[in-house]
């Protein structure tokens, strides 16, 4: 089932007089980069982990065979690396609409290679919206993601692209990888 978070994001943040802000991108937003953007850095985020369990009816899947895209989880002392971008407010006018299926803006503390941090923003889909599919299997998740297309493509390409994009980053994301070698 679908859920449309567009206009909950648009009255969450408040952002008058401020020039960029710091999105961190853990998903498709690091490889699938369809914004305007003043600086990109690797980045990562504690306390978190990237999971399979956020249902797709509206980019990956339909509403009757929905695909599974990512999201995160709370775990403590876990570590999440993904995409930073610095960005101009009014793009998130677009990114809101993208990451509509259950994703609210969340503030959170960036971690740059470089040693320096950041507050910044990051798309979450919690468990309690109506496309959150949950915890199953790696290679359940796998079945489902091979079995799955939707308006921006075919499931497996994201699952794909998305660990393509981890290797180039240098991270080792367990879960991320076995789905794609169950996929393979």
């Amino acid at each position: 089932m679908s859920f449309d978070t567009t206009e909950h994001n648009r009255r969450r943040f408040s952002f008058d007089g401020v020039p960029s802000v710091w999105l961190f991108g853990y998903g498709s937003l690091i490889y699938k980069v369809d914004f305007p953007f003043l600086e990109r850095r690797p980045a990562h985020i504690h306390g978190w982990v990237r999971r399979f369990w956020q249902g797709s009816h509206d980019h990956r899947g339909t509403p009757e065979a929905p695909g599974r895209v990512v999201t995160l989880i709370e775990q403590a002392n876990a570590r999440c690396r993904g995409m930073a971008y610095r960005i101009a407010p009014d793009v998130f006018d677009h990114l809101d609409v993208r990451e509509k299926n259950g994703y609210l803006r969340f503030s959170t503390e960036l971690a740059f290679d470089d040693g320096t941090g950041a507050e910044g923003l990051v798309y979450i889909a919690t468990e309690d919206n109506a496309a959150y599919l949950g915890p199953a299997h790696e290679a359940e998740i796998a079945r489902q993601i091979a079995a799955s297309h939707g308006p921006s493509g075919r499931n497996d390409e994201y699952l794909i692209k998305l660990a393509e994009a981890l290797r180039e980053l240098g991270d080792e994301d367990p879960h991320v990888f076995e789905i794609e070698r169950y996929l393979r």
